[in-house]
């Protein structure tokens, strides 16, 4: 589609934005001043302004979009990077700073708020993410996991007769995978992290 709107300006892709700019500027003077012109000329000079109005808009949202994707995903992949290391406060202070929050945001946030261990606000955001881009497999597998996780941590709180609820709760069961927990060690360093946590909340309960 952009390839006909470029070739509206004389252009190719590969032209510089400044170079779309004067490409405008130029057709657009050359036929204003055919437009009054009777017959014909004006006629079609008319219909070239419209054309290269529509062709300069397109291609220069396309170019608008394109840069805002790459800077979001640049963004995006610092949080990931942070998550990799661990620095969940690193990873939250950079989401906060977004001012578009898309699905993948809200994804990215539900990894934060898992590493806190708020299940609830964990499920919420990846409810968000999936009601946004529901046919992202990542973020349906991941919401089904929780979903499991929930239910689990209820259950667990309930028998023991914790009055905790999901927040704070621990569980076996990760709703994100390996690669896409980002980071936070190995199989071994996670069960012994949520042993830790059981043995912590079960004392926490038996002392009620």
């Amino acid at each position: 589609m952009l390839e006909k709107y470029y070739k509206i300006l004389n252009l190719t892709e590969k032209a510089t934005d400044e170079e779309v700019k004067l490409a405008y500027e130029t057709l657009t003077e050359k036929y204003k001043a055919e437009r009054f012109e009777e017959g014909e000329v004006g006629n079609n000079a008319a219909k070239k302004l419209t054309e290269i109005k529509v062709a300069y808009d397109a291609i220069m949202d396309s170019r608008v979009q394109q840069f805002t994707t790459e800077s979001t995903g640049a963004l995006f992949l610092e949080v990931e990077t942070a998550l990799k290391k661990g620095d969940v406060t690193s990873a939250q202070q950079k989401l906060d700073a977004f001012d578009e929050r898309n699905a993948e945001w809200h994804y990215l946030q539900s990894v934060v708020f898992y590493k806190k261990n708020w299940l609830n606000e964990s499920k919420k955001q990846l409810e968000i993410a999936v009601s946004m881009e529901p046919n992202v497999a990542k973020y349906a597998e991941a919401l089904a996991k929780m979903n499991e996780a929930v239910n689990r941590a209820n259950a667990n709180a309930y028998t023991s007769g914790s009055t905790y609820g999901t927040t704070g709760a621990t569980t076996s069961t990760n709703p994100f995978s390996e690669e896409q927990q980002l980071g936070g060690g190995s199989c071994m360093e996670w069960c012994c992290q949520m042993a830790a946590c059981n043995m912590l909340l079960n004392c926490c309960c038996n002392c009620h």
